[in-house]
C-alpha cells in the first residue's frame, strides 16, 4: 500500500479540526444547556420549597380557624342548650301559672258588671238609709226587711253604711 497523497492528508487534517471544533462547540453548548437546566432545576426546587412551606402555612392557619370555629361551634352548642333548658323552665312555668291566668281572665270578664254593682251600692251608700228601713217596715215593692248581722245583734248597732262597699 502506498501512501496517500499530501492533498488527502490536508484535507482529512482539515475534516478533522472541522470536526474537533464541532465537538468542541457541541461540548461548550452542552455544558451551557446543563447549566442552565442545573439552574432551572435549582430555582424549581427553590419554588417548590416556597410554595411547600406557603402551604403547610396555609395549613397551619386553616387548622387554628378550624379549632377556633370548633370552640365556637361548642360555645354556641352549649348556649342553645342553656337557652333550650331556660324555655323548657319557662314553659314549666307557664303552665303552672295558667290556671291562674284563667281565673285572672274569668275575672276580667266579670269586671264591668261588678263595677256596675259596686258604683250602684256606692250610691245606696250615699243615699243612706231609707226611713222606711230604719223603723222596720216593708216596702210595698220592696224586697222585705232590712238585713241584718247574723250574729244576732240588733238594729241599734247598724251604722249608717248599711251597704258596706268597701273592697
Amino acid at each position: 500500500m502506498s501512501a496517500p497523497p499530501a492533498l488527502q492528508i490536508r484535507e482529512a487534517n482539515a475534516h478533522l479540526a472541522a470536526v474537533h471544533r464541532r465537538a468542541a462547540e457541541l461540548e461548550t453548548r452542552l455544558l451551557a444547556a446543563e447549566r442552565t437546566v442545573r439552574a432551572q432545576a435549582e430555582r424549581l426546587a427553590r419554588h417548590d420549597q416556597q410554595l411547600r412551606a406557603a402551604l403547610d402555612e396555609l395549613g397551619r392557619v386553616k387548622d387554628r380557624e378550624i379549632s377556633a370555629l370548633q370552640e365556637q361551634l361548642l360555645s354556641s352548642e352549649a348556649t342553645v342548650r342553656s337557652l333550650q333548658s331556660a324555655v323548657d323552665q319557662r314553659d314549666q312555668l307557664i303552665q303552672q301559672l295558667q290556671p291562674q291566668a284563667d281565673l285572672l281572665q274569668d275575672i276580667a270578664r266579670r269586671r264591668p258588671p261588678l263595677a256596675a254593682l259596686l258604683a250602684a251600692l256606692e250610691e245606696a251608700e250615699r243615699l243612706g238609709p231609707s226611713p222606711a228601713s230604719s223603723q222596720g217596715q216593708l216596702l210595698p215593692d220592696g224586697p222585705g226587711p232590712p238585713l241584718g248581722n247574723s250574729t244576732g245583734e240588733g238594729q241599734d248597732d247598724l251604722q249608717p253604711a248599711v251597704f258596706g262597699t268597701t273592697v
